[in-house]
């Protein structure tokens, strides 16, 4: 059986963030994650695509702010269990937890904390005829490398942030890029959508809008969609078409762990420590739900730092944490790793 102090269900930005605050107050960390590797949607669905509200990054690639969460969390050695589910809860007459995972892998600490982000996951298809047959022969669903459509002719469906931003993107690798929207207006950041309006008018992109893919035509390969816009109807020619509608978001095993749901997620107290009805579990990042909330990155690391101020009290209780600027106090690993900080003239907080 795997110890710590805390499982983190979710290896995503905020799982990992979350190692790092709570490494500061000497809590170990292993986290689970059903991925291959870490880093969550950033890792798997968008890696190449840019992500623009992350403090002091103008723009960073989500793999590249994978790649630093797991730089600056090196130093306090989490574990990690990849490529499977966490299946069970069990909560011990200690109060402490186990959680089993699909494959048989136990794991016990004092704390849960769950960042599983939308949980598990798929994208949400548009209701066309034979949709299936051309899936991996022309559609596609999510973007993992953008270079794989460098000088290709696309046709990108959706009307929110993904769509706009892959549109975007790819208006400077693909050789044609067409936007189709069924509506006039966009649901995504006003900025992106000024951005696409810019590109039509440069034209660079096309941009169809109250308009919508009716049928996929080819042979063994996609090579073009028709259009209806209104009562008319056209074939634009393309290598690929990518419907970006979003995902349908499903909490798999976590429906079963005792915990209060709303809207397909989990409801947390985020008045202190976005702690669950079961004492002990936590849920941060975009799994979670309470009034005001934001399904943002920046949200989440917030989230997981007041989440590992409560779990240092629960673990220790009644132990003072002195808290400090990491400007005062440097940044050690639980072996001494990183030299501290010279002392500042930034004073603690106690």
């Amino acid at each position: 059986m795997i110890k710590t102090d805390i499982v983190i269900i979710g290896a995503g930005p905020t799982g990992l963030f979350a190692v790092f605050e709570a490494g500061l107050l000497k809590l170990r960390c292993h986290l689970i994650d059903s991925l291959p590797q870490p880093g969550g949607q950033c890792a798997e669905i968008y890696p190449k695509k840019p992500i623009y509200d992350i403090p002091s990054q103008p723009e960073i690639l989500a793999e590249d702010l994978v790649d630093k969460l797991m730089s600056q969390i090196e130093p306090f050695q989490p574990g990690f269990t990849l490529g499977e589910t966490a299946q069970d809860i069990e909560k011990k007459s200690d109060g402490s937890f186990v959680v089993t995972t699909d494959k048989g892998t136990r794991h016990h600490a004092s704390v849960v904390a769950i960042a599983g982000g939308l949980g598990t996951f798929e994208p949400r298809k548009p209701d066309l005829e034979d949709l299936s047959f051309w899936e991996e022969k022309g559609v596609e669903y999510i973007i993992r490398d953008p270079e794989k459509y460098r000088d290709k002719k696309l046709l990108i469906a959706g009307g929110g942030d993904s769509a706009l931003d892959w549109t975007i993107v790819l208006a400077d690798i693909a050789n044609e890029v067409t936007l189709v929207h069924r509506r006039k207006e966009f649901r995504g950041a006003l900025d992106s959508v000024k951005k696409v309006q810019a590109l039509k008018d440069q034209n660079k992109i096309q941009l169809i809008t109250l308009a919508e893919v009716s049928a996929l035509n080819g042979n063994s390969h996609l090579s073009s969609v028709t259009v209806a816009q209104g009562e008319s109807e056209r074939n634009i020619a393309v290598d690929y078409f990518i419907p970006l509608f979003g995902l349908t978001p499903k909490l798999g095993p976590m429906i079963n762990w005792g915990l209060e749901i709303e809207k397909n997620a989990i409801k947390v107290d985020n008045t202190l420590d976005y702690q669950t009805n079961v004492p002990g579990i936590y849920a941060v990042g975009d799994v979670n739900t309470y009034p005001g909330k934001l399904k943002l990155i920046l949200c989440g690391f917030h989230e997981a730092t007041l989440m590992c101020q409560s779990a240092f009290q629960r673990i220790h209780p009644g132990k003072r944490n002195v808290l400090k600027y990491t400007t005062v106090s440097g940044i050690t690993g639980f072996d001494g790793s990183l030299k501290k900080a010279k002392k500042s003239t930034i004073k603690t907080i106690e």
